[in-house]
Parts: structure tokens; sequence; C-alpha cells
């Protein structure tokens, strides 16, 4: 009988040892529990199992149950609910559940082996006799096997249900072998349990610094930390439809799972560099802002000029009544009434200059000067120009409210994010993160920063992420220096960015022309932002 059995048994470590393998690779959750309760039904031929999971209240979750007589198939994989409530592990009062196999077999650590459950004198068993007469089966022999990690703490129980005998498929009790087997199994598989769990956990923990990084920078200025969540929003969505796309030069670009989640942490940690950058300058709203917008401050010297004029004026008014010139007094009044009339309408000039815009004319940076060329008398009776060398500086700033010098700061943002992220020791599975978090400044013919890198020397992805990143700043409602653009508007901006080679033409059709563009508007535009869209229209794009 020994040498019938010895092949069988020798078949069924084989068969451990595999199952064993295979949980260690093994990196889904769920098709790890099902590896383990289809396993452990294996090697001991039983008809049925449950596998559950400890919850943080101290509850038996039923995560997996198979049963081959009844083809059922419910958890795990499946899709499907298991409709049982967890099981409690100790009672109101405290004390330990230990009428229920499972909870006896946790709390006690120790493995329970029942031959007949309907003769069994020391567990409730009422829930199992009403599930039998419910579907006409049997349950008749059981095998409950805690599993334990390495701290010897039970994180799981495995329930297998019915060992049925290989020649006369009768139900027979689970032998002692297939006990020590399924133990062994089990100890293999709380391992890789929790392998997967601190896995999961170093993940997660990974993902919430990611993520509290962005919060830092919201923090930090409310005006940029929208975008630092919603870029990887949209470098997904465009990523997903170029990988989507079944046509063009772009028909084979392909991202498995990994490098997809390598994108998307690249686009979470993609501006991690602004931490450093003053919000004095990352958030200035107008050009004359530093500790506080001095545009008031110019209010007040037109006021003071007019003040001046008007009292130059009334002294040669004294002089002209003096002498007799009496027609002279009126002529000044007209005089004194053109120069307010004209500070006003400067004063009107410089505060629209004040805040950016797309460009400023040669005509209009002129009349900065002009106005500048006004002289004031202050305390000492000495005169002063109306506006100081660093005040035309920053109102002749040709686009957006940043001189050259705060723009090369806030530049330097991707600088000290390159370096910060080439710092850190990334797994495989992240190596080109610093490669795609760090392109996004790059243009297409290598007039970009911080490298001056071509279309030909950029990854897909990176050239992606420089499309999301441009889109959400044309579209974003949050900036202090500008209104939030419409559909239409910033789709024929980022068109004739394609036509200037700033951005890839290949990755713009894809878009536009699958309405990435749409898609994200309905998720993170305000309503009036989403106008009809004429794409005949986009500068570059040929529908």
């Amino acid at each position: 009988m020994m040498d019938q059995q010895h092949p069988y048994l020798l078949k069924r470590l084989e068969r451990l040892n595999t199952i064993g393998v295979a949980l260690s690779a093994e990196r889904d959750n769920k098709r790890l529990l099902e590896t383990i309760l289809l396993g452990a039904q294996e090697i001991t031929n039983a008809d049925g199992g449950t596998l559950y999971t400890i919850t943080d209240d101290k509850h038996l979750k039923f995560e997996i149950m198979r049963n081959k007589t009844l083809a059922l198939a419910m958890g795990g994989t499946t899709g499907k609910e298991i409709p049982f409530l967890p099981i409690p592990l100790y009672l109101d009062d405290g004390r330990p559940n230990l009428t229920t196999v499972a909870a006896y077999a946790t709390v006690n650590d120790k493995t329970v082996n029942i031959e007949n459950a309907y003769s069994a004198q020391n567990f409730d068993f009422t829930g199992t006799r009403k599930f039998d007469e419910k579907t006409g089966y049997h349950s008749q022999s059981f095998l409950t096997i805690p599993m334990k990690n390495h701290e010897s703490e039970v994180i799981g129980v495995l329930q297998l249900i019915n060992a049925i005998d290989i020649d006369t498929h009768e139900i027979i009790p689970f032998s002692q072998a297939n006990q020590s087997l399924v133990e062994s199994l089990a100890s293999q598989a709380a391992v890789a349990m929790t392998n997967q769990n601190l896995i999961e956990g170093l993940k997660g923990l990974f993902e919430a610094f990611i993520e509290l990084m962005a919060e830092a920078i919201d923090q930090k200025s409310p005006y940029t930390g929208g975008h630092c969540r919603r870029v990887p929003e949209l470098t997904l969505m465009l990523a997903q439809a170029a990988i989507d796309a079944k046509e063009g030069p772009l028909k084979d670009f392909t991202l498995n799972e990994k490098e997809f989640y390598e994108l998307k942490i690249a686009g979470w940690l993609h501006d991690c560099g602004k931490v450093t950058t003053p919000e004095s300058v990352m958030d200035k709203p107008t050009k004359l802002s530093g500790i506080f917008d001095r545009i008031d401050l110019v209010d007040q010297r037109f006021e003071l000029l007019k003040k001046q004029a008007e009292c130059d004026i009334l002294k040669k008014q004294v002089e002209a009544l003096k002498s007799g010139q009496v027609q002279d007094v009126a002529k000044l009044d007209s005089e004194l009434l053109a120069f307010n009339q004209q500070c006003d309408e400067d004063r009107e000039f410089l505060r629209k200059s004040n805040f950016g815009s797309e460009s400023m004319t040669d005509e209009d940076q002129q009349r900065v000067i002009n106005i500048a060329a006004n002289q004031l008398v202050n305390a000492n009776g000495n005169s002063r120009p109306f506006l100081s060398e660093n005040e035309v500086y920053n109102l002749n700033i040709t686009r957006g409210t940043l001189t050259k010098e705060e723009r090369e700061i806030i530049n330097n943002h991707i600088v000290v994010t390159i370096h910060m992220l080439d710092s850190l020791p990334y797994p495989n599975g992240l190596k080109r993160v610093p490669e795609y978090a760090c392109g996004h400044h790059e243009r297409m013919d290598g007039r970009g920063y911080p490298k001056g890198l071509t279309r030909e020397q950029m990854s897909v992805p990176a050239r992606v992420m420089g499309i999301a990143d441009i889109f959400e700043a044309l579209t974003s409602k949050d900036r202090p220096y500008k209104k939030a653009k419409t559909l239409s508007e910033s789709l024929y901006i980022l068109g004739k960015m394609k036509v200037d080679h700033h951005i890839d033409p290949d990755l713009f059709d894809i878009f536009v022309r699958e309405k990435v563009y749409l898609r994200y508007a309905q998720q993170f535009l305000e309503p009036e932002q989403i106008d009809e869209v004429d794409e005949s229209k986009i500068p570059g794009y040929q529908p």
C-alpha cells in the first residue's frame, strides 16, 4: 500500500514545491489568494475550500470560496462578492469565539481536523447544515489551518472541505500526510501574503509621500498646487490614447503595467523642485508685485504729480494776475485740466500694463519710459524720476509678470527637480522616472531647457508630459496673472506650438483626434471654459 502511495505522495510534494514557487512570484493579491486555496485543494483533492483574512477589527473576512460539486466560485478574481458576513474572533463580552471552527483555529493558533461535521461536538455547524439543506450539499470532513507570518502572527485561515478519495470518489477524512502538506503550504502562503502586504505597504507609503509633496506645493502656492495634481491625470489620459492608437506613427507605441505606473509616478513628481522656489516669484500676480503690489504707490505719485502741477499753475496764475495778463489765467486752467487728464490716462495705462499679457508692444514700452521721465520733487526739494529703473524694467516685461531673472528662478525648479530625482535609489521599475519627469520643458527643436534635448533624444512618455504640462497651464483657472482660457483658445495656442516645433506633432494629433482635451475638460474645467471647438481652425491640425 505504501509503495502504491509513494509515487502519489512524491507527486504531491513536487506539486507543493511548484505552488510555492508560484506564490513567491505572484504580485497580484487576489491571484495570490486564489493560488493558495486552489493549490491546497489540488494537493489534498478537496472538493471545496474557503480562505479568510483577518481584518483590523478582529474579524475573519471571506476572501475566496470554491466548490467543485456546486460549481461555486466567489471572491478573488471572479468579481462575485461573497454574501457572508465576517466571522468575529471575539464575542461581545470579549471572550474568544470558540464555537466557530475558523475562529477557534485563529485564536488558538491551532490546526483543526474534523472527520465528520455532523458528529462533531465542540463546534457550531448550524450555518453549515443550513447551507447543506439549501444546496443539497453534504459538508463532512474539514481541515482548518491558520496561516502565520514571519512574526508568528496569524494573518489568515485556510479551510478545506470534503477530501475525496482518488479511487472511490467517496468523502474521506483529511489524512495526517495531507494535513502536513497543507500546513507546509500555509506556511509558504503566509510568507507570500506577508511579502505582498509589505510590498503594497511600501508602495502605498511611497505614493502617499509623493502626493504629500504635491500637497506641500499646494500649501506653498495655491496658484500652482492644483497643477501638480492635474498634470498626472492628463499625462495618463494622453498616454493611454497613444497606446490605443491603431494607425499613424505611434501605432506600435505601448507601455506595460509597470511602465504605465512609472509614468504616473513621474507625473506626480514632475514639479517637485518647486518646493525651493520663492513664493514671491512663483505667485507673482503682477509686474510690480514683490512684498506688495507697488502699483498703489504709483497711484499716489500720480496724485502728487497732479498736486505739484496744480501748485505750479497757481503760481503762474498769480504772476499773470499781478502783471495784468488775465487771459493767461484761463489758458493755464486748460493746461492743468489737460495735464490731469493725461495723468489719469497714464495711470490707467500703467495699471493695465501691470497685469501680465501675452505681449507688450514697442510703443507701449516707450510710453512707460516717457511716463517715467516725469519729475517729482521730494521733501528736500530735489527732483527724481516718476518711476525708478526697477519699476520701468518690471513694467516693460514683454510677456507675463516675470523679469528675466525671475523667470530663471522659476526655470531653475526643473534643475532642482533633476537633482532631487537623480539622487533617489530607484528600483528597476522606476529608473526612468527622472527622464520622464524632467523633460516637460524641453522642445522638439532643441530650444527648450534645461538640457536642450531634441525630439529624437526624448522618449514618447517624456513628450507626452510636455503637452500635458502646457495644456494644464493654459486652461488653469487658478493662476493669478491670467484668466483661464477656453478649450478653443488653448487648442489654438497649442496648435501654434506644434507648428513652432515646440511640442510633439504626432502626440498633438492624437490629443485632438481622440478628444483627450474634451475628456480632461469635462473632469477638470469650468463649464464656461468648455466652448465649441472647430478642429479645422486649430493651427497645424488636419481633421
